[in-house]
């Protein structure tokens, strides 16, 4: 089975596009395009990626899946979609041929309304995804968990995938009520979950593999390894560790599981959910 780097993202550094690169994530101030990937992959024993939007842009998503067929490592793109405009339904048969389009994301996380996905003209546009192929990953911190649940029943014919384990409060030690939560949400067998961007919510330069582990564990049960996939989040998880480092961490972490189930969680998942060739 290939191993697929379910989460990561490129990007041409623009200070006004990536407004989201404070200073405080000055690492990040520079290009991240394929050729510097396909270094990090190759070194990791990484076969195929999957690219996720950085910007809410549908420019970026037609960058995102140009890149795409030209590099034949990247799987499929999770993009950026209007769900709330009313000429969705055109748009999206407009990319109906577009084979890497796998799945839509919005930036939930930096909604000032934190029951912004329950809008109901959200809910009408994610509502025609299914019907295009498309899964939806959904980005969001530990307090939105109650709010994803509602949304989540409200599309029970809709594959989501939850970004970064929802964002536990990791740098604090904190479980719960994130770890109630997230169980919860993984009793819906639509939902998947991502073993990413969890060093980036602990101490960047004090993070221990120890002090991940009951994250780890507590998606391992919600969701199982049939529905947890391996990502890295590159470039961003540079801030706090290299990819490689990331990829020996997982490896670590569910090395008690059998051949089979860490095949799952390192390409299984990732392939069943965003339906990857």
């Amino acid at each position: 089975m290939k191993r697929i780097d379910a989460h990561h993202h490129f990007w041409k550094y623009d200070p006004v596009e990536y407004g989201w690169i404070t200073d405080e994530l000055n690492a990040l101030r520079r290009d991240f395009l394929p050729g510097h990937l396909g270094a990090e992959i190759a070194k990791a024993g990484i076969d195929q990626v999957v690219s996720v939007q950085a910007r809410q842009s549908i420019v970026e998503t037609d960058w995102l899946l140009t890149m795409a067929g030209e590099n034949d490592f990247i799987a499929g793109v999770v993009g950026w979609l209007p769900l709330v405009d009313p000429g969705l339904p055109a748009l999206l048969d407009g990319y109906a041929g577009r084979e890497k389009l796998k799945a839509v994301r919005h930036v939930l996380q930096d909604e000032p309304d934190d029951d912004y996905m329950l809008r109901d003209d959200f809910n009408r546009g994610l509502g025609r995804l299914a019907a295009h192929g498309l899964a939806y990953d959904i980005l969001i911190f530990e307090r939105h968990l109650p709010q994803a649940i509602q949304l989540v029943d409200r599309h029970p014919n809709q594959v989501f995938v939850v970004n970064h384990v929802a964002k536990p409060r990791i740098h604090e030690g904190i479980l719960s009520p994130w770890r109630e939560r997230i169980i919860e949400l993984g009793k819906r067998e639509n939902v998947s979950c991502k073993l990413s961007g969890m060093v980036t919510e602990a101490d960047w330069e004090s993070w221990t593999e120890e002090q991940l582990q009951p994250y780890i564990d507590t998606v391992l049960e919600a969701f199982g390894p049939r529905r947890l996939m391996f990502g890295t989040d590159w470039p961003v998880c540079t801030l706090a560790c290299q990819y490689r480092r990331w990829v020996g961490v997982v490896t670590r972490a569910t090395a008690r599981l059998s051949p089979a189930e860490r095949e799952m969680i390192f390409g299984g998942a990732a392939s069943a959910a965003y339906r990857l060739a």
